[in-house]
This record gives C-alpha cells, sequence and structure tokens, in this order.
C-alpha cells in the first residue's frame, strides 16, 4: 500500500519537495497531494521585485506547472487553504470543505511579512487589512502594482532598510520612480553590517538616486490621495514623507498558525528535530521559512545555540531534498534504512548579498569588533583560542570599503562594499572555513585596476549559487554540454533559480567559454 503524503503550501521549498518526490510518485511508492493558498503554482518570490521593475517575466519565475505535475500523479489543490489539521485522525480539512488523508504531513506553509503596528494600517498579523498604495511585495499581484507606480515615474516610499527593500529601491529608482528608503537606526542593514559599511552603503544609494531616511521612527500612513490611496508616511518628529506607493519591506515571520492550532510545539518556527519532525510526532514535518531546527534533547550541543529559521531560500532547498530522500525510505518501506540516514547537517552561518546594478555589497558573520576596540579584540583570547585580528581598509569617495575579521588567520566576519570581484573571494574564504593570506592587502588587488573585469575566482570547485549549492565546475560543464543562456544552464543545473545574485556569475562563465571557444 502506498503511503499519502500531503504538503500544506506551495512555495519555492515545497516545489522542490515535490521535485525530489516524483520519482517514488512514478513508481507508486508515493502518493502525493499539495495544497496551495494561492491560485498560482509555486513561484520563485524572491525575485518579485524584480518582476515588478520589469526585468523579468512571471513564467520566468514560475518554478512547477500544475498540469506537468497532475499529468504525474499529483494531486494540486490551488486556491485552497488549509483550515485545521487532525491529528487523531491524520486529517487536513480544506477551505472547500474537503479533507485530505495523509500517512506523513509536511508544513511548507513558509512566512508572511511583518506589518508593522501603523495608524492606518490594521495591525492584525494573521490578516492586515492594507489599504490602496501600501504592499508588503510578496506575490504577483503585489508586483503589478509596483510596476505600475515605476511605469508612471511615481514617488515610491520603501519602509525597511533590509537587503530585499534596498534592492527593490535601488531597482526601482534605476526604472525611473522616485525612491525614498525609510529605516530606524543610523544606516541601512543595522544589524548585518558594521558602522563604516553602513556609511559606505548609505553614500553609494544616493549615488544611485535613491533617498535615505536614517533615524527614522515612522507612526502611520496618510492615505488622502484622488483615490483614498496612500500619500505619506507620518515620523514620530510630526514629518511626512509624501509618495504615491508604500512598500513594507520590515522582515517576515513564520507561518504557524495551522501547526499551533493542532497542538504542535512552535518557537519562533514550527520545533522540527535533526530529522525534521515535529517535536513528539513522527507523521509530520516541517521545511523551509516556517521551520525551526531545535531538537527536544536538552542536552543537545548543536542545539544550545541554534536560532530560528534563516528566511533564505537555499537551507531551505537542502531541508526538501534531504527530507525526499527520507519519506521515499519511509515510502518503501525501509523505516530502518531510514533512521540510518545520516541526520540533515547545519547550516553555516548565512552570507547577506545586494544584488543591485551599480552597487555591491557583502556581509557575513559578526562584524561588529572595531580594529581598535582592544576590549573585543582580547576576549576571544581565552581557553587556547587565538584573539580576533580585523585588517579594514575605506575609500568613501568612490564608494570602496573592506572589513576582515580573522580568529587564528580565518576568517569569521567580512564587510565588502563597492568591491565586487574581493567580495566574490572573501565570500569563498568565508565558506570553506579557509585561511587568508598573510598579506590582507592582496585581497583587495583583485578589484584593481590591472585586473580583467569579469575574471571571477580561480577555484573552479567554488560555489557559484550558494542558493542551490552549484559550483563553477557543474555550471562549466553544462555550458560545454551545449547550454548557451543563463536560462539553459539554470535548467540543466538549477543554478541561479534562487536569489538570482549569481546570474552575472552565470553569464560571465558563459561568455569566456565561447570566446575560449571562438580562439
Amino acid at each position: 500500500m502506498s503511503e499519502q503524503i500531503v504538503i500544506v503550501g506551495f512555495g519555492p521549498v515545497a516545489a522542490r519537495l515535490v521535485d525530489e518526490l516524483l520519482p517514488a510518485v512514478r513508481g507508486g511508492q508515493a502518493r502525493l497531494t499539495v495544497v496551495g493558498e494561492e491560485s498560482e503554482a509555486a513561484y520563485n518570490r524572491v525575485l518579485v521585485a524584480d518582476l515588478g521593475v520589469g526585468r523579468t517575466t512571471a513564467d520566468a519565475l514560475a518554478l512547477a506547472d500544475a498540469a506537468d505535475l497532475a499529468a504525474e500523479g499529483v494531486d494540486v489543490r490551488l486556491g485552497v487553504r488549509a483550515k485545521r489539521v487532525d491529528r487523531a485522525r491524520q486529517q487536513v480539512l480544506l477551505s472547500d470543505g474537503t479533507a485530505v488523508h495523509y500517512d506523513r504531513l509536511v508544513f511548507a506553509t513558509g512566512s508572511r511579512p511583518v506589518i508593522p503596528n501603523l495608524t492606518g494600517i490594521n495591525p492584525d498579523p494573521a490578516s492586515p487589512v492594507l489599504p490602496a498604495g501600501v504592499t508588503a511585495l510578496r506575490d504577483l499581484r503585489d508586483a503589478d502594482v509596483l510596476r505600475r507606480a515605476v511605469d508612471g515615474g511615481k514617488r515610491v516610499v520603501v519602509l525597511g532598510g533590509g537587503v530585499l527593500g534596498l534592492e527593490t529601491a535601488l531597482a526601482a529608482a534605476e526604472e525611473g520612480a522616485t525612491v525614498t528608503v525609510v529605516h530606524n537606526g543610523p544606516h541601512p542593514l543595522g544589524r548585518s553590517i558594521d558602522r563604516g559599511g553602513g556609511a559606505v552603503l548609505a553614500a553609494g544609494l544616493r549615488r544611485c538616486g535613491v533617498r535615505v531616511a536614517g533615524n527614522a521612527r515612522s507612526t502611520g500612513v496618510e492615505h488622502n490621495a484622488p483615490d483614498g490611496g496612500f500619500s505619506a508616511l507620518l515620523l514620530d518628529d510630526g514629518s511626512a514623507i509624501d509618495g504615491d506607493l508604500l512598500v513594507i519591506s520590515c522582515g517576515v515571520r513564520p507561518r504557524t498558525e495551522l501547526a499551533e492550532g493542532c497542538g504542535l510545539s512552535t518557537g519562533t518556527g514550527i520545533l522540527v528535530d535533526h530529522r525534521l519532525r515535529a517535536h513528539h510526532e513522527p507523521h509530520i514535518f516541517a521545511i523551509g521559512d516556517c521551520a525551526e531546527v531545535r531538537c527536544p534533547d536538552p542536552g543537545c550541543a548543536a542545539c544550545r545555540n541554534a536560532k530560528g529559521p534563516s528566511g533564505l531560500v537555499g537551507p531551505g532547498w537542502r531541508q526538501a531534498e534531504w527530507l525526499a530522500g527520507y519519506l521515499t525510505l519511509l515510502a518503501e518501506g525501509k523505516a530502518a534504512e531510514a533512521d540510518l540516514l545520516p541526520a540533515l547537517p547545519p547550516e553555516q552561518p548565512a552570507v547577506v548579498v545586494l544584488k543591485a546594478r551599480g552597487l555591491n555589497m557583502a556581509v557575513a558573520g559578526d562584524n561588529a569588533a572595531d580594529p581598535w576596540d582592544e576590549e573585543a579584540l582580547t576576549a576571544g583570547a581565552v581557553n587556547g583560542r587565538p584573539r580576533l585580528q580585523i585588517a579594514q581598509w575605506a575609500d568613501p569617495e568612490h564608494g570602496r570599503y573592506v572589513k576582515m575579521t580573522t580568529r587564528g588567520g580565518v576568517l569569521e566576519a567580512l564587510v565588502s562594499v563597492g568591491m565586487p570581484r574581493t567580495a566574490a573571494e572573501l565570500v569563498g574564504l568565508f565558506e570553506r572555513g579557509a585561511e587568508l593570506p598573510a598579506d590582507r592587502s592582496l585581497l583587495l588587488r583583485l578589484d584593481g585596476p590591472d585586473q580583467i573585469p569579469g575574471a571571477g575566482t580561480a577555484d573552479p570547485a567554488g560555489t557559484v549559487c550558494r542558493c542551490a549549492g552549484v559550483s563553477g565546475a557543474a555550471i562549466q560543464g553544462a555550458v560545454e554540454d551545449g547550454c548557451s543562456t543563463v536560462a539553459e544552464v539554470s535548467k540543466a543545473t538549477r543554478a541561479g533559480t534562487g536569489c538570482g545574485g549569481c546570474h552575472e556569475d552565470i553569464k560571465g562563465l558563459i561568455e569566456r567559454h565561447f570566446q575560449a571557444a571562438a580562439a
């Protein structure tokens, strides 16, 4: 008897899980039902802002085709919401009045945007009521709203100084909108970047045509436009920032209400163990933005400093691939083999990369310490651990800044603004846990005038697409097999199907291959 697997949620992470489970469906070991609240099948939500400024199409964002999946035997329910989970009967009750039985249930409910408590906006986190001219830029309809504003050269106000808000602001400004970023703090990316890098980043935003309002606390919105839509963002000092569209980009929060409603344990997200199983519930799993990997064993060293969901698509995809292998073994009746599978390895610290034309930035690790902060530098030199060392270089006039924090020569944190090739090399060293050269200035020379533009890093084994974990060698192999566009490489390798930050690198590998072939 085949197992019935039900996936609640149909975003990018669920799409990867479905894709990986298709062999089991074709072989008859598993029956698969996917429940999606939106009327569209899974698409790349990370690139909704690119769609909103006209740089891509809805077809290019698509990650699944409902008709194709149905032809494979997958039961796809679109435009339907899961209302309740009955764990005793192992059923998911849907908004259309039907119920779906499960042997294994996977929560892939993702996250919802954080809506600040502002006058003029209903702050109910489950169903915020956004007035006309206010969007959180999460779905295809939000992209249409942004597209109309950008095409009309309107005034766009972006509330929030996170990376997605900055990317939206830069893209909208380049396409003709008048854009203001409003954030609460001395500089954008306040939680991720140090003071020097933040100052250079803010200056870079202004050079790209984006106005920046820092240290600004928002209190409400006015909607006095002729159509009753948004007209101004109100600040606590009594001032207002006029605009035609407000884009709220204040982070996301895991969607856990369905799991909480059926009695599952939750923290920031749905609590799961290292096999992605919900606590004390062997039939239910969670992956992606809604899942918090923190096992129930209080003595687990790996979970002692565990954090909530990363909010990045790459870790979710790796969870989906691992879970598909685990569920396939269970569906084949190989529970003993499934239990012998190595647990999902913990994720490495995230690298924050700003993807924008004309402004390059990469940040990773705890980079708060200054080179002259003796207390911070010596605090780590205990129990035989080497002390921290910091190398810092700034050229604010030209928008360039680099900071490298090492311990025993190994890179622990980095900031790079306006230095794309240096950033690429530093990110590679950080992810490999490699030592920096003794002369740190060698890294700065990667962006020197004597370097060939687009040369990239020399290591072909280095990861080009961090979201999908695809190396330069794999991309090169796809190009040698006949792929000649980014889209073709993405289809063959999955590289570039996440945040899109590696598209230029993929394009460079393709161009270098054909230049060499022509020579």
